[in-house]
């Protein structure tokens, strides 16, 4: 019987071990699918291997020597297969309970799935985290065979830098579970082909199937009514579906989204994913806060004075132009990733760790939150910026971004939620495009320390010496904390220094991707890091007016620089709230 992992799966078999597997991933992922008098069985199973194996529980890991990993497959992988053939590739013994799952990427030759999914797909099962019989179904319009989705999938596949034993072996491995199904996204028969497909390779298991909805969000209902009518599971098994952003592009459009997904699917079968969710320091927050005695009393507004949400990229749209332009900084970052962590940051305890738990609790937050005013927002847009010798383009340089586009790339709002913790706490957001670094963070600035003893030695701005936690999501992920501290010598100089939690120095494992994580939740049926209907409508509902009110006074963005820090209307509204940026710092480079 195969080991089981601890580490990296939540106590999950190797799905790239033996095809003689341990039954550990079905008792937890199957639960829903088998008799209570089979849940019995396989538990007895697990407790008779754990005593032949004197309760040891293998969790090795195993450093390997490079991380450029070959993209050549094997000869087999290039040849065009029968469907019998396939059948024959993709068919593994049945396992005690008889369940597979199938993963459908629908739009499996645009760029989000070549760059993000198949890679976290196959980094879940080199990692041993997808159970022992699985299939992953490409489908799209463009022609291609199975041969020719591998060899593209294959270019983009890479191996984890803290365990990369036969990692050539195992992509061969995961490759051969790949297949491709030419069709249409509004096509009940191309579905039902699919259907069929599909069942050949789950060879009369019982079938749980995973759509990823990878596709413009215009055709979203058409696949989502042939998913569900022509290829959803039949026998017993579960059926859902992940819809990336964006989910509309105001209240009345995202309601009318949800209510057509609703004609075809439960809203337990609707995984709306927001990849910032799956980020780990995101999901370290709730643990950072109610697992640290330190920090729980601190997390109110007796203590803390502001807290600051920040995104910045480093470039701008580069040929996105014509889909961002329909949206604009707001809807395409603020509304969601920045609000959804404000949310989590912001929540009160839940009762359990239970997905709906703490699902309550984020709608809590976002209906306690004050309308936004039109004032307390500022919108910028790039300009072109010649820096030596190179010349930087504008936003409206883009050949798919009308000339006279007043479409935001850059936008500073402040936020406020009326409820007894949070009264009159400025929460400062900001996004932006082709600003000076790439960055996202949380920075949480507490109070001035009352009657300081020390306020001579730090001169007139007490700014400088307050106490600042800093959350970095990316990149070079850390958590610090700004302390002051007495240089040493004999004289009474402070010093402002961090208590850093650096995690590249503290941790050798390399981060799993937010798609990894939110992958593998959905293939669990775990929901918390998903986005619930009435969250959703909440949401909307603080910035659909503010938005409309933008575009219906053609409100004129602020031009600032490529390459530069943003607009400077963006620090007039910080200082309206007696606000300092964070970012400007001395301490943004550590």
């Amino acid at each position: 019987m195969a080991t089981l992992y601890s580490t990296n799966c939540r106590s999950f078999p190797s799905s790239s071990m033996s095809s003689n597997q341990s039954v550990g991933f079905a008792n937890r992922f199957f639960v829903n699918n088998v008799s209570f008098k089979s849940q019995t069985h396989l538990l007895q199973q697990i407790s008779v291997h754990t005593q032949q194996q004197d309760g040891a529980i293998a969790s090795s890991v195993i450093p390997v020597e490079s991380n450029n990993i070959g993209k050549r497959l094997s000869p087999e992988l290039l040849s065009v297969t029968s469907s019998t053939e396939s059948q024959g590739e993709a068919s593994f013994e049945k396992d005690a309970n008889g369940c597979t799952v199938s993963i459908t990427v629908v739009g499996a030759s645009g760029d989000l799935a070549k760059k993000k999914i198949f890679p976290a797909l196959f980094a879940l099962y080199y990692e041993g985290c997808l159970p022992e019989h699985f299939t992953i179904c490409g489908y799209a319009r463009s022609k291609m065979t199975d041969a020719e989705l591998r060899n593209m999938v294959s270019k983009t596949l890479t191996c984890r830098i803290d365990k990369k034993e036969n990692c050539s072996e195992k992509m061969d491995q995961f490759l051969k579970r790949c297949f491709y199904h030419s069709g249409q996204y509004d096509s009940p028969e191309n579905f039902a082909a699919l259907d069929k497909k599909l069942k050949e390779h789950e060879d009369g298991r019982t079938s749980n199937r995973l759509f990823y909805l990878s596709i413009p969000p215009n055709i979203f209902i058409d696949a989502v009514k042939c998913a569900s009518l022509s290829a959803s599971s039949g026998n017993g098994g579960w059926t859902r579906v992940i819809v990336e952003k964006p989910f509309g592009r105001d209240s009345e459009s995202s309601a009318a989204l949800t209510r057509s997904f609703k004609q075809y699917l439960t809203e337990d079968q609707i995984f709306r994913i927001d990849h910032y969710l799956g980020k780990e320091l995101v999901e370290n927050l709730s643990v950072l806060r109610f697992s640290n005695l330190i920090f729980e009393p601190l997390w109110s507004r007796q203590y803390i004075r502001n807290v600051q949400l920040i995104f910045s990229e480093d470039f701008g749209t580069e040929g996105r132009g014509g889909y961002f332009d329909n949206y604009g900084i707001i809807r395409d970052i603020m509304q969601n990733h920045l609000l959804q962590i404000l949310a989590l940051f912001a929540m009160e305890t839940p009762v359990s760790l239970d997905a709906e738990d703490i699902r309550n609790e984020k709608v809590k937050v976002l209906r306690s939150m004050r309308p936004i005013k039109l004032e307390d927002v500022v919108l910028g847009q790039y300009k072109n910026h010649t820096r030596g010798d190179v010349v930087y383009p504008a936003y409206v340089d883009d050949k798919t971004v009308p000339k006279d586009s007043l479409t935001p790339t850059f936008a500073a709002a402040a936020l406020f939620i009326d409820n007894a913790r949070w009264d009159g706490v400025p929460f400062l957001m900001k996004a932006g495009k082709a600003l000076h670094n790439k960055r996202a963070e949380i920075r949480v600035q507490f109070r001035h320390v009352p009657g300081n003893l020390y306020k001579r030695n730090f001169g007139a701005d007490l700014d400088q010496a307050t106490n600042e936690l800093v959350i970095r999501v990316q990149p070079d992920e850390a958590i610090y904390l700004k302390i002051n501290n007495k240089v040493p010598g004999l004289g009474m100089k402070l010093d402002r220094s961090n208590l850093n939690l650096h995690y590249a120095a503290r941790y050798s494992k390399e981060i799993p991707d937010a798609y990894e994580r939110l992958l593998l939740d959905a293939i669990e049926g775990e929901r918390r890091l998903f986005i619930r209907s009435d969250e959703l409508d909440a949401a909307w509902s603080l910035f659909t007016p503010v938005l409309n009110e933008i575009e219906e006074k053609k409100i004129t963005p602020e031009y600032y620089p490529y390459g530069s820090r943003g607009p400077v209307c963006a620090h007039y509204l910080a200082a309206r709230y007696n606000v300092r940026w964070g970012d400007l710092g001395l301490d943004v480079e550590q």
